[in-house]
């Protein structure tokens, strides 16, 4: 505390009391065995209490802080004297059905509160669609490229109005498993509206009707505990020019019924690099603009350059380095004027027809009542919570996209366990959310799955590691089903086989990496994995081929030159 700005008067009163408080138990506790006269006494209540009260007053004494932060922050608002809920969870994506579900099995009394679509951004507008575009696009390229499989030719008729009704009867296929009769069977009261926070215990819900129109109902539900889980939407940036463009994002994209001539897409993370290169499958003309000088500036460069030139030979032009300056339309033609970040920074016109803007999302954090009650933002703008997924009401949580630090759906579902039994249960025992070992997976082909560690992170965080790599081109069932490309490249501890992360690029990596993860999460090495029997052939075997490699740079030189030696000498 002395290294914390604060004013010299407090630092002694809260000094003094510390110190007070503490040399109180440390004397009791030396009294008490200063009076010992046998190994008996080891064993006297006094000195048992003596013990237990040195062990308990590190927690009292943070509770009792806790008590007086809490105090001071809901200083000024009235707490009712009964609840009407345990638990009200706004937002019904990923986190928030989770989080209401963990409630409702606990037997809570649980309110979830949705505006707009029960499932989230991941079932309506992100992972389910854009999947279900990213397989059919892949049928027309394979059939395409079908003398690859030893057939000459296999023409290609679609209709790209048929495939986007393909996207929309799947979405309609598994919303049943997040639906609102769902989840009210499992016992959750779903209420379809607005919900805006009116004090740290209580949600004014401005109810809807089936059509998400309003009915003039309003209302007003008791909490011990409230969960924001509101989610995040695409984030379009104010761009010279841009509020002329009809723009697509990922979440309206999947409206329309022709397929863009030009695309132009606007970033070059995950999302517009799935969504670039189905398109381009399908028969537009992509050209991707991105301002750093990759795609997927996560990932390692030599990672980066594998999907790179992958897009360059299907036909997508990738434009790296090129910033977006402004946007013309003039007798509807559609220009972007890009800056080139080179030795000239030259200014560029790319015409286009469509626009996909694919630079990141935003969270949700309008409309919630957030800012009435001072719950701050981080520099992110997402709610800052702390480790418990406590905002500054520590019966106010979040959690999923809404909070970060992680925009993936696994994580949100992650989140909701930590939020859902710390805000149900944290007056007894709180739990840290547990970032250690996060997977995900960009699904372009080739697809790129990582967890852990990657090299870039490793060199700009100075932590030592070895790099292990295996090619999957030398892997039989690749070879054998045509896909043999990408590696699986193990960052370890030096000398030592313990996992620090692993990247993987190649058909299904989202699926072989979860070996990986189950290694790092349980604190097996690559040796475990060599010794685990794997299918032949299947891809999977990819994971122990590269424990095999860590194995031979490894090996143990000196014992198997004596080794020789005995069988030398066996031979007489």
């Amino acid at each position: 505390m002395g290294l914390t700005q604060l004013p010299t008067r407090t630092f002694y009163w809260v000094s003094q009391v510390g110190m007070l408080l503490g040399t109180a138990v440390y004397v009791n506790v030396g009294t008490q065995l200063g009076q010992l006269e046998s190994l008996k006494g080891i064993l006297s209540p006094g000195l048992i209490a003596s013990f237990v009260l040195l062990g308990l007053l590190p927690l009292i004494a943070k509770r009792v802080v806790d008590a007086i932060k809490a105090r001071r922050v809901y200083q000024g608002h009235q707490r009712p004297d009964k609840f009407d809920r345990n638990l009200i969870v706004i937002g019904a994506g990923s986190a928030g059905l989770v989080t209401s579900l963990i409630g409702a099995t606990v037997r809570a009394e649980v309110t979830l509160v949705e505006a707009h679509k029960m499932g989230g951004d991941c079932l309506n507008y992100g992972c389910v669609p854009s999947k279900a575009l990213i397989k059919s696009a892949k049928m027309v390229h394979m059939a395409r490229h079908s003398s690859h499989y030893g057939i000459a030719s296999m023409p290609v008729t679609f209709s790209f109005a048929d495939v986007m009704d393909r996207v929309h009867r799947i979405i309609k296929t598994i919303e049943p498993h997040d639906s609102v009769e769902r989840y009210r069977g499992l016992g959750v009261d779903v209420v379809q509206g607005r919900a805006r926070i009116v004090s740290p215990w209580s949600v004014e819900i401005a109810v809807q009707d089936e059509h998400e129109q309003p009915t003039g109902e309003m209302r007003t539900l008791t909490t011990r505990n409230i969960v924001i889980a509101t989610g995040a939407q695409p984030l379009v940036p104010p761009i010279p020019g841009i509020d002329q463009l009809e723009v697509l994002t990922s979440d309206n994209i999947w409206n329309l019924r022709e397929l863009p001539e030009r695309l132009l897409v606007l970033g070059g993370g995950p999302i517009g690099c799935e969504l670039a290169q189905s398109f381009a499958r399908l028969g537009s003309t992509v050209i991707q603009v991105e301002m750093v000088s990759r795609l997927m500036s996560r990932e390692d460069p030599e990672i980066s350059a594998m999907v790179m030139e992958r897009f360059a030979s299907e036909g997508v032009d990738v434009r790296v380095n090129h910033k977006a300056v402004r946007f013309e339309v003039s007798d509807g033609r559609k220009v972007l004027v890009a800056e080139r970040l080179d030795a000239d920074n030259a200014q560029v016109e790319i015409e286009f027809d469509s626009l996909l803007c694919a630079l990141g999302r935003s969270a949700r954090i309008k409309g919630f009542g957030l800012e009435d009650l001072e719950i701050p933002v981080s520099q992110r703008r997402t709610v800052e919570v702390n480790e418990f997924l406590e905002t500054n009401y520590p019966n106010i949580f979040a959690a999923g996209d809404v909070a970060g630090p992680y925009q993936f759906t696994h994580t949100a579902s992650h989140m909701a366990w930590f939020a859902a039994v710390n805000a149900l249960f944290g007056r007894f025992k709180k739990f840290k959310v547990d970032y250690s070992v996060i997977p995900w997976a960009t699904f372009t082909e080739p697809e790129v799955a990582r967890v852990g560690l990657n090299e870039t992170e490793a060199k700009e965080k100075g932590i030592a590691y070895e790099v292990t790599r295996y090619g999957i081109d030398d892997l039989d069932r690749a070879i054998a089903d045509g896909v043999a490309h990408g590696q699986v490249k193990v960052l370890t501890v030096p000398g030592k086989d313990r996992i620090l992360g692993v990247t993987l690029v190649g058909e299904h990596a989202g699926d072989l990496i979860a070996e990986f993860v189950l290694a790092m999460k349980h604190g097996l090495g690559l040796k475990k994995i060599m010794q685990t029997i794997h299918i032949y052939p299947t891809l999977v075997e990819s994971n122990k081929f590269a424990a095999g490699e860590w194995q031979k740079a490894h090996a143990p030189t000196r014992l198997l030159a004596y080794v020789k030696r005995f069988h030398d000498w066996e031979r007489g």
